[in-house]
């Protein structure tokens, strides 16, 4: 009888090991160390080379121009103004606003002018160096143009200062030019009275504006 016990005995624990049971009736020994379960993989974060918001929404409001500058213009660019070259480059969509101060009693005005273009991101080397190059074409006889140090507003970042060495009045241009992400931005400064300095703060406020 005793037999029959140990033969059924060692059945039942054949069944209970084939269902995966033993573990229950003989838990780990102490000490021994569970086997860590697999860490998620990490997803890298890339950033996007496409803006995200309307060309419009990164314009200067008038709130960010220095005090006494008023809204002259401001509207779309709009495709048949394009040339051939921004085309095959894929431009995309553009916004240009002015601002302008006048003082006629000291016979002072001066305007700022900011461009903004989107263009296919893959392009925007070619973009900023063709338009670096335009600017220093512009050269001549009757104008001077003269690269300055700026601060890197985004991917690329050019500045130049332009004097008109003829004329009635001593004309001085002032010229930011970057990219950001997709965005081809150019900002300027002309006139009787210009402020580097006030320019390069507004670029950086143009640049913040790029999400």
């Amino acid at each position: 009888m005793k037999r029959g016990y140990c033969v059924l005995g060692i059945l039942l624990l054949a069944v209970l090991a084939g269902a995966g049971c033993l573990s229950a009736i003989f838990p780990n020994p102490p000490g021994a160390t569970p086997t860590p379960a697999p860490s998620p993989t990490a997803i890298p974060v890339t950033n996007s080379l496409s803006s995200t918001i309307p060309v419009s929404q990164m314009a200067l409001q008038p709130s960010d121009l220095p005090s006494g500058y008023i809204l002259k213009d401001r509207s779309d660019i709009t495709y048949p103004e394009m040339d051939q070259i921004s085309l095959n480059l894929g431009w995309r969509a553009g916004y240009r606003v002015t601002y302008y101060r006048l003082n006629e009693q000291q016979y002072d005005m001066t305007e700022i002018s900011q461009v903004i273009e989107l263009f296919t991101p893959i392009n925007m080397n070619a973009v900023f160096n063709i338009q670096e190059d335009a600017i220093n074409t512009e050269a001549s006889v009757t104008s001077q143009i003269y690269e300055l140090p700026c601060p890197n507003m985004g991917d690329h970042t050019f500045a130049y200062r332009k004097t008109e060495t003829q004329g009635p009045l001593s004309l001085t241009t002032y010229g930011i030019l970057f990219t950001k992400k997709d965005v081809y931005e150019e900002l300027t400064m002309s006139g009787t009275t210009t402020d580097f300095e006030a320019l390069k703060d507004l670029a950086r406020t143009s640049a913040g504006k790029i999400q």
